[in-house]
């Protein structure tokens, strides 16, 4: 495992003091994956590189503060990452929204022995909105399919005069996605190509509107 900022992992570089905090984090993140189910076990062995790089492109993508709503955080990824981020601005703040209890314990340990600048709401992703009225960005990774991901993201993002971004981590299937979506739903869009795995990107999303019937 490679743990410093000066080591040649691909990907963002960071402070050595967000350094030491995402460190910390997977340390925390392995001892509670014996007990819980946060990832594939078999992506376990390469925590960095597999979840922890891939979820940092997210905030480098967006880096300045904003509120965001991170749906279906299980594990933190990408959205304690961007709490640990965040809390090196000192401004900015992630809502985690995951409706599984012990996950959702997970990720509170997380916040606060990191310092990290979010906060977690164990409920359905369905009543986010009414507990989070208004957010920046959007993030989700290995959650749903586009389309679905999008009627989640809608209750902010169809709000009049919304500036809301969403930012979606996807595999190399992404297009066949994107043209389901489309049916849909109009919407801007922009491919970052993911910094870990080949053929797998992050969309960003803005200006989302339905489509007339």
């Amino acid at each position: 495992m490679k743990t410093s900022p000066g080591d040649s992992l691909n990907g963002p570089r960071v402070s050595r003091e967000t350094w030491a905090k995402l460190e910390h984090f997977c340390r925390l993140f392995q001892k509670w994956a014996k007990s819980i189910n946060l990832v594939a076990p078999s992506t376990l062995d390469d925590l960095w590189q597999r979840h922890l790089l891939d979820s940092l492109q997210i905030f480098h993508l967006s880096p300045s503060p904003k509120t965001w709503v991170d749906l279906g955080s299980g594990g933190g990824f990408p959205g304690v990452i961007t709490a640990i981020c965040l809390s090196e601005l000192s401004d900015g703040w992630v809502h985690l929204v995951e409706s599984n209890n012990k996950k959702a314990a997970f990720l509170r340990v997380a916040l606060q022995e990191t310092g990290a600048r979010g906060s977690v709401h164990p409920i359905r992703i369905e009543s986010a909105p009414q507990m989070i009225p208004r957010c920046d960005a959007i993030s989700a990774r290995a959650l749903a399919d586009l389309t679905q991901l999008l009627d989640y993201s809608a209750p902010w993002m169809l709000q009049e005069n919304s500036k809301t971004v969403a930012f979606l981590h996807k595999g190399r299937d992404y297009q066949r996605e994107v043209d389901k979506a489309v049916s849909r739903f109009q919407f801007d869009l922009l491919k970052h190509a993911g910094i870990v795995e080949p053929d797998s990107v992050v969309l960003e999303i803005s200006n989302l509107s339905r489509r007339m019937k």
